[in-house]
């Protein structure tokens, strides 16, 4: 396995490491799984691999944790797709980190890219942890203390007021009502401090005026994906990404309109965040 850094505060590519090599190897599923912990986002291209590989692979990092909004790869029932096509455009770009609307938000998410547009439709991820880190030690300890809300509602917004959407979704609904967050959780595995809002999925910070917690929450989203703090990606096919949901928020670039887009994923149960 060769390793090489991508940005200064995450991400790495991994190259000489072969997927299915994995699934077949302890030793390598855990090199791999230090790496995120590591670098928080990895990079490895041409994974020549199918979805079941895929999904095993993914089941290497712990239980899978389904997702009522997207359909799945026939055959490989843990495996979600992700897709845009000129009939039905991708609705989310916004930096989020995946399904914090749940009481065990996902600890790890992998992708697979299957169909790549001829230009745009890059990623972005942003240290979380980095973004913790450079905040004033006054700051630091305000953010220590508090507790926000996330809504699956809030994320699916657009989703929800097509025509149907509400009946759609609403198995989903009822399965996650808002959930509350610690601000600041501990990463645990690394110890790393890491806040954790998103313009997604938080709605408002508990025991705050709406004044207040929007304050607080615009200029901690505007922090936390701070130039420095970021890396992107330029996708090509059969590539993975493997990130750490715990320190990192992402976001696509909806900029290949009406070009297809086509990604597999996994998410990874987690524990709660504390």
């Amino acid at each position: 396995m060769q390793i090489k850094q991508a940005a200064g505060a995450l991400g790495a590519f991994i190259s000489d490491l072969d997927l299915t090599r994995v699934v077949e190897a302890d030793a390598d599923l855990n090199t791999l799984r230090q790496a995120v912990h590591d670098y928080q986002v990895v990079f490895l291209p041409d994974q020549q691999v199918s979805p079941q590989v895929f999904q095993t692979c993914a089941r290497g990092f712990g239980e899978v944790l389904g997702h009522g909004a997207y359909g799945t790869v026939e055959g490989a029932p843990d495996v979600q797709v992700l897709e845009s096509t000129p009939e039905a455009p991708s609705k989310i770009e916004v930096w989020h980190s995946d399904m914090t609307f749940s009481t065990t938000p996902p600890m790890y998410t992998l992708l697979h890219s299957q169909v790549i547009p001829a230009y745009g439709g890059d990623t972005l991820w942003a240290s979380a942890a980095a973004a913790y880190e450079q905040l004033s030690e006054p700051m630091r300890a305000f953010c220590d203390e508090l507790v926000a809300v996330h809504d699956f509602r809030h994320g699916f917004a657009e989703s929800l007021a097509e025509p149907g959407g509400a009946e759609r979704l609403a198995d989903a609904i009822a399965a996650n009502p808002p959930v509350e967050h610690p601000l600041v959780r501990t990463h645990p595995h690394t110890g790393r401090k890491c806040l954790y809002v998103n313009a997604l999925f938080t709605t408002h910070i508990k025991d705050m005026s709406p004044l207040e917690s929007r304050q607080i929450l615009d200029f901690l989203y505007r922090h936390i994906v701070t130039a420095e703090f970021t890396v992107r990606l330029d996708w090509q096919e059969q590539m993975v990404a493997i990130w750490d949901n715990c320190s990192t928020q992402h976001k696509p670039v909806n900029d290949f309109f009406p070009q297809h887009r086509k990604l597999h994923r996994v998410t990874i149960k987690g524990q709660r965040p504390a």
